[in-house]
């Protein structure tokens, strides 16, 4: 998946209506209360004024007048956006900052308008979109003009901070020598010096004191808008765009991640040990929380680049895919390529020419861009991107699969109405993309030419380590990030707390622990991403649980027997046709109408990732008797 270059692939959402890369195209349906309305107490109080001349006619007519706003200023604010995410300068921030400001305006307008037909009675189609309209605001501003603009303002502040962040030092000569993210990253990734990985984690989190003060009013800004349109403040908000109520949605997290807690703390227990078998007590102790830079991720958020400190101690032939890859001369297009002709295989049309003449795949020389990792639609039809700095690895060999998985479920829901262009919910975005990439097993790289035989099952400890170590590793800080905003956004915590909070949530959910003390300014949220880029986070827990749901049930339509974790659905035309049915309904339905068109069942079930990874579950068991696990 698309572990933050991978995991995530991020979306930058034009403050609302506007919704640009990635991940979702437009925001989740609300929440339904036991009677079925979706309307919340504070939300119905804040409707009481509403007029009562009001008609189904008058509320047809608004929608699709506001469908059309939308819709022309979508295609405005993505293409702006791509322009300086790819070209980032004073000019293109000014751009961005003046886009992001008329696309916030146009969706409080709107949230606003549509709250007054919360009583009118409508059909139930007319009502969704309603709803959806109501709630499709990431960071809603207030109704004051000038507000509004310092809130577009710092936003697009703090994503250029983010994107030209980098962390200046001194060589071993003594010379000033400046690294950016993706050198930093490469530091954790492959050094095994606890000096050199602790100066590389603090060195990027020294980006971040700098934003803080704008997060903070960010939040001030944004729950005022909230407030504005019937909420308490944004943590409602985001948590209502689910199909249920959004106490229930907290409850829903929480029951799927006691579902797989058991397989983490295994997981956590065993890798502890490694690392203290390796670095010793003074840098690794063998109990209590890991400390975070030890384990290879910028973020603690997978633990996969630190494979060869806890491989298993089994002779198996190993599948180098990065190997493969250079040894077959495979450069940034051929690795597109061979994403798209995995789609293809299930019977997906090709990808236009388009696509290959405007997306981004390799880092320009010349300028300043994001390089993490998305995916775009522009023209909300054909107009298809991705957005890399691909590297010839299996990360982004992975990765490209993933954000071609975005670009064919937009291309899939081009012909709903604009409102519903957009996911199931948020974790279906995700979470497709990773169920085609839980195909690229050995087998399919023997099918497509990479590999010439498929290893035999001694291997399959170690295959299954390698993605448990990013997939079930990343499940706690899925959860946590959101759960840290939640209580920011709710004045649980001020400005003066974010950091105390963080480590807190970091220890409690992950066992992970700041290696060091960290200053009384830190803000180290803001060194992810999706915090001053203000993605919400839930949709990549609800991904990695969605991804192996589906992947069980589209292994089983293509007809699979072997172990589920050797499935690889590439050729299956049956299962893409399962798939691509689910993907055209778009935002259309409550999400488990869609999930049910897949899997036939209406609850999200983690229980596949049990299934997935059972085989490593009884192999840590053993691994971990005699060991005291937890934190």
């Amino acid at each position: 998946m698309h572990r933050i270059h991978r995991i995530i692939l991020p979306s930058v959402i034009l403050l609302g209506a506007v919704c640009l890369n990635a991940c979702q195209q437009q925001a989740a349906p609300p929440p339904a209360s036991n009677d079925g309305s979706a309307a919340s107490a504070t939300q119905a109080e804040a409707a009481s004024t509403d007029s009562p001349s009001l008609t189904a006619e008058d509320a047809r007519q608004f929608v699709a007048d506001a469908e059309a706003q939308m819709e022309k200023l979508s295609i405005v604010g993505a293409r702006t956006y791509w322009i300086y995410q790819t070209y980032i300068n004073q000019d293109t921030q000014a751009l961005a900052a003046k886009v992001s400001e008329e696309g916030t305006s146009l969706a409080v307008q709107l949230a606003g308008k549509a709250a007054e037909f919360r009583d009118v009675e409508v059909d139930a189609d007319l009502r969704r979109k309603l709803d959806i309209l109501g709630r499709g605001i990431v960071l809603p501003a207030p109704a004051d003009p000038e507000k509004n603009a310092e809130l577009a303002d710092i936003t697009t502040k703090l994503d250029g901070m983010y994107g030209t962040g980098e962390y200046c030092g001194t060589d071993a000569d003594g010379q000033e020598q400046c690294q950016v993210l993706g050198d930093l990253e490469e530091t954790l990734k492959t050094s095994r010096d606890p000096a050199a990985l602790l100066d590389a984690w603090q060195g990027w989190r020294t980006i971040s004191p700098p934003m803080k003060e704008l997060y903070a009013r960010e939040v001030e800004l944004a729950n005022e808008g909230a407030r504005n349109l019937g909420f308490a403040d944004v943590s409602e908000l985001w948590r209502s765009n689910y199909d249920m109520q959004p106490d229930a949605f907290s409850a829903e997290m929480d029951r799927l991640w006691g579902q797989v807690k058991p397989l983490y703390e295994a997981l956590h227990c065993h890798v502890r040990s490694e690392l203290n078998a390796e670095y010793g007590e003074d840098v690794a102790p063998a109990q209590g929380p890991i400390p975070a830079h030890l384990l290879g991720n910028m973020w603690a958020q997978q633990w996969g680049n630190i494979y060869d400190l806890t491989a298993p101690d089994i002779e198996a032939e190993d599948v180098d895919v990065e190997a493969l890859l250079i040894a077959q001369d495979y450069d940034e297009i051929k690795m597109v390529e061979t994403g798209e002709a995995f789609f293809s295989s299930l019977g997906f049309a090709p990808l236009p020419d388009t696509f290959w003449e405007r997306s981004q795949f390799t880092k320009p020389r010349d300028r300043e861009v994001v390089c993490h990792a998305s995916a775009w639609d522009i023209d909300n039809q054909d107009d298809i991107r991705i957005k890399m700095c691909i590297k010839i690895n299996e990360d982004d060999f992975r990765t490209i699969h993933h954000e071609l998985g975005h670009n064919y479920y937009q291309r899939a829901y081009k012909e709903q109405p604009f409102l519903y262009l957009g996911s199931a919910n948020d974790g279906f975005h995700e979470a497709v993309g990773d169920t085609i990439a839980l195909s690229i097993t050995p087998e399919y790289l023997q099918q497509i030419g990479l590999l010439d035989n498929v290893p035999d099952a001694s291997g399959d400890i170690g295959l299954l380590l390698r993605q448990a170590l990013d997939k079930v590793a990343f499940l706690p800080f899925g959860l946590l990030v959101d759960q840290w905003r939640w209580r920011v956004f709710s004045g649980e915590v001020g400005p003066e707390g974010y950091n105390d909070l963080w480590w807190q949530l970091r220890e409690q959910y992950q066992g992970i622990t700041a290696p060091v003390e960290r200053p009384a300014d830190a803000f180290d949220p803001g060194a992810k991403y999706h915090v001053p880029g203000n993605t919400p986070y839930a949709r990549y827990f609800l991904a990695h649980i969605l991804q192996f749901q589906f992947h069980r049930a589209l292994c089983e339509i293509a007809g699979n027997t072997a172990p589920i974790h050797r499935c690889s659905i590439y050729g299956s035309k049956e299962a893409g046709a399962r798939l691509n049915a689910m993907l055209e309904m778009g935002l259309s339905k409550p999400w488990p109408d869609a999930l049910e068109t897949v899997t036939g069942s209406r609850d999200m079930d983690a229980t596949a990732i049990l299934d997935y990874f059972a085989p490593l579950k009884t192999w840590l068991d053993e691994q971990n008797e005699g060991r005291q696990c937890g934190w």
